[in-house]
């Protein structure tokens, strides 16, 4: 029997979601979503998309794609692919590490028009960041812990990202 690699990767910002996701895709030829390109609407300022659209475009990726890396902080967006999922990997991560991460993170043009836009927001960033372990949000530890809990396949807990960040060792 075959199994395929479905892969759910979620955390706070800056805890190398993003990162981690493209390693595991280059390392097993697996497709990537991130799903803050799908979360947002395109106006100013942003405005979550309905979560029946984000559904939409996740179910459309799915379809695409036998083999994948899914990741962001939406745990209301990873719950619709859950049962879909071989594994998780929660990246739970101190917040001064996500905050020095942020401050450290390259352009992302996929996000931002330029790195001057995308450092804008920096400040904005790291009090959100800052806010993790309080917020009761889709995006707070709170509801990451719970959806890591509540998971019955396999699934990993890292408390350190810096083996991540070595092209050879793959989480």
């Amino acid at each position: 029997m075959v199994v395929l690699s479905t892969i759910l990767i979620f955390g706070n910002s800056g805890s190398g979601k993003s990162t981690l996701a493209k390693q595991l895709c280059e390392a097993k030829s697996l497709a990537h979503l991130d799903l803050d390109t799908l979360a947002w609407q395109k106006t100013s300022p942003p405005t979550r998309m309905s979560i029946a659209e984000s559904a939409a475009l996740i179910e459309q990726f799915t379809k695409l794609n036998t083999e994948w890396v899914i990741e962001g902080c939406y745990s209301d967006l990873l719950a619709l692919v859950k049962g879909k999922s071989s594994e998780i990997i929660f990246l739970n991560l101190p917040i001064d590490m996500c905050i020095s991460n942020a401050r450290k993170r390259p352009w992302e043009p996929h996000k931002y028009p330029s790195k001057a836009a995308q450092d804008d927001n920096l400040d904005m960033l790291v009090e959100w960041i800052a806010q993790y372990e309080v917020r009761s949000d889709t995006f707070s530890k709170t509801a990451h812990q719970s959806f890591y809990d509540e998971y019955e396949g396999i699934k990993t807990m890292y408390c350190d990202n810096s083996r991540c960040n070595k092209k050879d060792d793959i989480c």
